[in-house]
């Protein structure tokens, strides 16, 4: 009887220490500009750290900035979130930028390892033409940014001034300022030190049991991962490139079949990802006007002055198509420069060369014969008469006699007998 009062205990006391250890924390890493697939991303891993009761989800960020519409997404999923969300921006030498800045004040727990950056949250948006945006509109978005992040501030208890001024003066600051400062929480050297200080954090009136908890890290999935890759104003410059050259290709070469399927599906992704990105309708309507001075130039005499055009205009429309993306979100005249360097020489030597191909005059088969004045062998008339071209004779008839000797012009072709006529 003692004995099995005795193991009774024995198993109340590990089942009362197993509920006082602390659960798993979850983390995930963010690298690169925020957009749609990284608010997805986090959106799913806050979810399955919810359903596994997870002390706290980690999000280890380092990010320059990235689209509006995918930082409010995360924001919201992070008020809505059971399960506490920790900001980590890390390693060292990492930056919470523009949209970052945004992400990490509203995470219910802001941390920043040592020597890294947060701040500069002001929005940038460029004009058609390549400037910024008039100040009226650069009033707007600024008090939309401004406003905000006050909120986000507000709701966290961080410091709302500092807030403003990362918006409004494009601010910037260390982890070591930023925390006295009271924008972020805490300072962590690495992930035990982290989990080591928010043990016992309270959160949403709940303290955190995090001492020695086991990270486990949520990865990408396929589809994250390839949308990820794919949502990028790179991989939308590549994908128009292949769409124009595949289905011009097609049109100058019917029948080709490959260059026009892969036009087309590259085209097809590009529409896509273009209602996820913003893309500038500017730049399209310029890039379409390149296209066609590249054409119109291989049928007229300019001596590539419509091509030289279309090229300057094929690089603005370039240069214009993303300008009204997030930070991370816009193309560098590193890709814009080669882009309209390979489109001028394709156009100019590919569509240009088979263009002006089919202009050129028939140099083979029966139409060579129409227009020739050659000798008659023999008299020719109705009945028909001879005639030789190169080295071949051949059956001639004529409305008017010709006497053997005299010049006659070929008019035109019955079969394998010759119209012709005196010259």
């Amino acid at each position: 009887m003692k004995r099995g009062l005795a193991i009774a205990i024995v198993i109340l006391m590990y089942g009362g220490l197993a509920c006082l250890r602390a659960a798993d924390v979850a983390l995930i890493k963010i690298h690169g500009a925020i957009g749609p697939a990284t608010a997805d991303y986090i959106a799913r891993a806050i979810d399955v750290a919810g359903k596994s009761n997870d002390a706290c989800l980690v999000i280890q960020l380092d990010t320059p900035g990235g689209l509006l519409d995918s930082t409010k997404e995360i924001v919201q999923k992070f008020y809505a979130s059971t399960v506490p969300t920790v900001v980590y921006v890390a390693p060292s030498g990492a930056n919470a930028g523009s949209a970052g800045c945004f992400i990490t004040l509203a995470a219910d727990v802001a941390a920043m390892a040592p020597n890294t950056s947060i701040g500069a949250a002001h929005p940038v948006t460029l004009s058609p033409g390549g400037e910024k945006t008039d100040d009226v509109m650069k009033q707007k978005l600024e008090n939309f940014a401004s406003s905000s992040i006050e909120a986000i501030a507000e709701k966290r208890g961080r410091n709302v001034e500092w807030a403003k001024s990362s918006v409004r003066e494009s601010a910037s600051t260390t982890a070591e300022k930023a925390l006295k400062l009271k924008v972020i929480d805490l300072i962590a050297k690495d992930m035990p030190d982290l989990l080591g200080q928010l043990d016992g954090r309270v959160v949403n009136g709940k303290a955190m049991k995090t001492a020695g908890a086991k990270v486990v890290e949520i990865p990408m999935a396929a589809s994250e991962k390839v949308f990820q890759t794919f949502w990028r104003p790179e991989v939308m410059l590549i994908l128009m490139l292949v769409a124009i050259y595949g289905i011009i290709g097609e049109l100058s070469n019917p029948g080709a079949i490959l260059p026009g399927v892969a036009g087309g599906i590259a085209f097809i992704l590009f529409l896509y990802m273009a209602a996820v990105l913003s893309v500038n309708v500017a730049g399209l309507v310029m890039i379409g006007l390149a296209l066609a001075l590249f054409i119109v130039d291989a049928y007229t005499p300019t001596h590539g002055v419509l091509t030289f055009g279309g090229m300057v205009a094929f690089f603005l429309g370039v240069l214009m198509l993303f300008n009204r993306g997030g930070t991370g979100f816009q193309l560098s005249l590193g890709y814009i420069i080669p882009a309209t360097v390979v489109t001028g020489a394709f156009f100019i030597f590919v569509v240009g060369a088979g263009l002006r191909a089919q202009r050129l005059p028939v140099r083979v088969g029966r139409e060579t014969m129409l227009g020739k004045t050659v000798p008659a062998l023999t008299r020719i008339d109705l009945k028909g008469g001879n005639v030789s071209i190169e080295g071949e004779y051949w059956k001639a008839v004529s409305d008017v006699a010709v006497e053997p000797g005299h010049l006659v012009e070929v008019v035109g072709m019955d079969g394998l007998t010759l119209k012709v006529k005196a010259k």
